[in-house]
């Protein structure tokens, strides 16, 4: 028989177990993140806002696994010849939220970051992406790129092969995946109100660039306390320019880390692959956008490299690809691309 002493420290033991094991599920660890789902209540349908209620709390430094749908509805995806049993759960269940607009995109969140303010900077580590479905679409929009000249409005569904990592468009036609989210973002100035969710801009958000892979690092402007991140647009593949307005839509799941960083200002997103630095610009005018990039580029050399501005723009002008992002969310994008390898180590 165990005494009632042994009997109260078995019991203590156990609390403090309970409660150590309830705190590491609070922390977000990387083997154990938060997961948050798309639900009615945990998406917000075509805008990021500053007054959006957060769908889940954070702390930097936390781990945080996101399922994200794409941006369709079942009646279209049925109409183009998918099986209904093929349609996602979630999918339906979010048809019945209401309060949408002024976009079209599904995004998982807000995700609010405790420690992030006005003037900060959120790190966006992207550490996995992966297909939740074995199909995605691609659509001709009647705001693509040659809208006023093909306007055929059709669908069709691309068979996705997750083991080979291969989209199956036409018989002879595959097409490598490289998955990404096309919006992943935080909540404009509360002076923007209630953002569409198409035009990517400061806050980042559906900046559809195809580098954003698993392994790489959005960093974004903070512009209102909690950041309110909101993540979706799946992607499995995109040609530069997006031109149909569609890339291989597909729904993803994937796991982020959020860091927020104290005293370092920025202006714009800009991204950190493997191999690349990536700054970006959007506006309503290819131009305007690609100065943005550029001028961002020669920015991040002159501060984080300590070149003068001529060598910095010299710079650009012999190692710096200068790209199109996409030509069809209302703002336009462009990116610089500095390959990491030209500075060699002494």
């Amino acid at each position: 028989m165990l005494s009632l002493q042994k009997i109260m420290i078995i019991a203590v033991v156990a609390i403090i177990a309970t409660t150590i094991s309830s705190v590491a599920q609070k922390i977000g660890t990387e083997s154990n993140p938060y997961i948050i789902n798309p639900t009615p209540t945990t998406i917000a349908w075509g805008n990021y806002w500053s007054e959006m209620p957060p769908a889940l709390r954070v702390h930097s430094g936390d781990f945080v696994k996101v399922h994200t749908l794409l941006t369709s509805n079942p009646e279209r995806l049925e109409g183009a010849g998918l099986p209904a049993d093929q349609v996602e759960k979630e999918l339906r269940d979010v048809q019945s939220v209401k309060d949408r607009g002024p976009g079209g995109h599904i995004l998982t969140g807000p995700i609010y970051i405790e420690e992030a303010e006005p003037g900060d900077v959120l790190e966006v580590h992207i550490q996995s992406i992966d297909l939740a479905i074995p199909y995605g679409y691609n659509a001709i929009g009647q705001s693509g790129f040659l809208s006023d000249e093909i306007f055929e409005r059709k669908m069709q569904i691309i068979k996705l092969d997750q083991k080979k990592m291969i989209g199956y468009f036409a018989d002879g036609i595959e097409i490598p995946l490289h998955p990404f989210f096309g919006s992943m973002g935080v909540a404009p100035p509360k002076e923007a109100g209630r953002w569409n969710s198409a035009p990517p801009w400061i806050h980042a958000g559906n900046l559809d660039n195809k580098e954003l892979v698993a392994g790489s690092i959005l960093f974004i402007p903070v512009h209102v306390k909690g950041a309110l991140f909101e993540i979706g647009d799946g992607h499995a593949a995109q040609g530069n320019g997006e031109v149909d307005i569609t890339a291989i839509e597909t729904s993803l799941k994937g796991q982020l880390q959020f860091v927020v960083r104290k005293g370092k200002t920025l202006r714009w997103p800009m991204a950190e692959t493997s191999t690349h630095i990536i700054t970006m610009g959007c506006d309503r005018d290819l131009n305007a956008a690609a100065h943005i990039a550029v001028r961002e580029m020669i920015r991040y050399l002159m501060d984080e490299k300590k070149l003068s501005q001529a060598d910095a723009y010299m710079l650009c002008s012999v190692a710096v690809d200068v790209n199109i992002t996409q030509l069809v969310d209302g703002n336009v994008g462009v990116h610089a691309m500095l390959p990491k390898s030209i500075f060699v180590k002494k």
